[in-house]
């Protein structure tokens, strides 16, 4: 293949999701010249992949949105409190064409390499297409969420029937009609996609390692009276996010769940299990930060599925055990556990019963036999680093970013790693991330990064890199916060536990979207504390 050579762009991104997208338009709107690259032929990140039945959000539509524009707040028309995948997918496209973002996206089009040019300070890019690409800044907007991960079970390739992955399900309509069906996993996906498909086939079952907390999500539609109240007051609403500590659009109670009366906690835990969805785990501030008010919010939590299971045997296995509630990310279901008390659902423990291999006509456990038409790996991913470390990214001295996360990420502020100048994470590892509301810390991220940039091109510096003391005290500020929380107490994604051989350590942070932007702009106010810029004698003039 003959070699494509470009000339030299001020910025390109990688991943053409939310992060991707408001990183395009806020480097652009800033004269930046931008690349996106995206691996899918079109935009949307995981709501592009994630297209299994019962896929929804678990933050609340007006919340989940971009901010950064008035005129696209008021005429974009949420129909449901939660939005399914197809919605936000549409919305994502709205957002594309809206701004005329398509034109700066090279679609299927997947990152190989990055390699950091010391002596030009920019990085030069390698892409599955051959394109080699040569950019001032290199900005990593590849989502969490984006690197399947699948269980590795002996005789997968002997199965006669079909598997899909809810992380990879295909565009087509799947068929469960008539068919015995088996979910392997009980994360998000699993949950969401358990009450669908038990509706439609002949038989589902559903292998669980471990069981997860899930809220109700309490899905409505939204009336015209309700969301003309809400665009009313759009401003009030979002700076009510943007300064909560979870960047959710409601007030959390600021007391402690010891401190109040056994009738008004039940009152509270009730009104807020029958609104709030996944801040039902924020109702009270010390949820997750203190073993016996977690306790009463656990208690609570496992009477509701007592209510809703009827087999005692299912509802013990179905119940989470060993670790405090919300410590792992509950789930957000409609219907999940209901769906037990269907005759055609059953239940199988694999840590009980471990499950040996897939044959051809479906799967084996030590000690039974399941037989199935369809498999699905509702496995997740792997989470913070997975996607960040896929491609060979190469900084200083030919360091690689592997082998500088090689005991876990990292970085400054979850934005910048020593050893790799110009390049740019966004709500990766060591920010707020996945314990936030990632729309506003996306949103965050991407003015933050215009900002810094925008400086360093007005001080004519060409390189800016975290400082390693600032790096290291982030780090271990990260640690520190999270050992005041009860997550290190679960085998979560938080902990990277999800991946067998990936380092132990708590990945995102856990203070809190509000006093993270407090600390971004205690940054940009001292001078860009914690980052060197440079200013290098040989430019690349092309």
């Amino acid at each position: 293949m003959q070699e494509k050579k470009s000339k030299l762009i001020d910025a390109v991104i990688v991943g053409a999701g939310f992060a991707g997208l408001r990183a395009l338009y806020t480097l652009r709107k800033a004269g930046l010249s931008c690349l996106v690259i995206e691996a899918s032929d079109e935009v949307g990140g995981v709501w592009n992949y994630n297209r299994y039945p019962g896929a929804r959000c678990d933050v609340e539509s007006y919340d989940y949105s971009y901010g950064f524009s008035r005129e696209l707040e008021n005429e974009w028309r949420w129909t449901e409190r939660y939005a399914k995948q197809g919605e936000i997918l549409e919305y994502i496209r709205h957002v594309a064409d809206r701004f005329d973002l398509k034109k700066d996206i090279s679609f299927k089009t997947r990152l190989e390499s990055a390699q950091y040019d010391e002596s030009h300070a920019t990085w030069n890019i390698e892409t599955s297409k051959g394109d080699r690409l040569t950019a001032r800044f290199f900005i990593m907007a590849v989502g969490q969420l984006s690197k399947p991960k699948k269980p590795d079970i002996k005789g997968e390739s002997s199965f006669k029937g079909n598997i899909y992955h809810s992380a990879l399900w295909p565009r087509e309509k799947v068929d469960f009609t008539g068919k015995r069906v088996g979910i392997i996993g009980t994360g998000s996906s699993g949950v969401q996609m358990t009450p669908v498909i038990s509706d439609q086939a002949d038989h589902l079952c559903i292998f669980q390692r471990t069981a997860n907390y899930s809220i109700p999500a309490c899905h409505a539609h939204i009336s015209d009276e309700e969301d003309a109240s809400i665009k009313a007051d759009y401003k009030t609403r979002r700076e009510q996010a943007r300064n909560s500590p979870s960047g959710l659009g409601f007030v959390p109670n600021g007391a402690s769940a010891l401190d109040d009366p056994p009738d008004i906690r039940e009152k509270n835990f009730e009104e807020a299990w029958n609104r709030l969805g996944f801040g039902f785990a924020l109702v009270y501030k010390d949820i997750l930060l203190n073993e016996e008010a977690n306790d009463v919010a656990k208690e609570f939590v496992h009477r509701k599925i007592a209510e809703k299971v009827h087999d005692p045997v299912v509802r013990e296995k179905l119940t989470p055990k060993g670790f405090p509630f919300g410590a792992m990310r509950p789930a957000v279901d409609h219907l999940y556990y209901e769906s037990f008390n269907r005759e055609n659902v059953e239940l199988v423990d694999i840590k009980e019963d471990p499950i040996q291999e897939i044959t051809e006509t479906g799967i084996r456990t030590e000690n039974n036999e399941y037989p199935l038409d369809i498999i699905i790996f509702a496995t997740g991913f792997d989470v913070f680093t997975g996607s960040l470390l896929a491609p060979e990214i190469v900084g200083r001295n030919g360091v690689t970013l592997r082998e500088r996360w090689k005991d876990g990420p990292k970085n400054y502020l979850g934005l910048s790693t020593v050893g790799f100048p110009n390049m740019f994470i966004m709500v990766g590892p060591g920010s707020p991330s996945l314990l936030s509301n990632v729309l506003v810390s996306t949103e965050d991220h991407a003015d933050f990064i215009r900002d810094l940039i925008v400086n360093m091109k007005e001080a004519g510096m060409d390189e800016v890199e975290a400082n390693a003391e600032a790096e290291l005290q982030w780090v271990e500020h990260v640690n520190e916060h999270s050992k005041k929380t009860l997550y290190p107490k679960a085998a979560s994604y938080y902990m990277g536990a999800e991946v067998p051989g990936k380092p132990h350590v708590f990945m995102p942070y856990s203070g809190g979207v509000r006093s993270y932007r407090r600390t971004l702009y205690d940054v940009m106010d001292n001078d860009w504390k914690g980052f060197d810029m440079h200013a290098i004698e040989e430019r690349d003039v092309r």
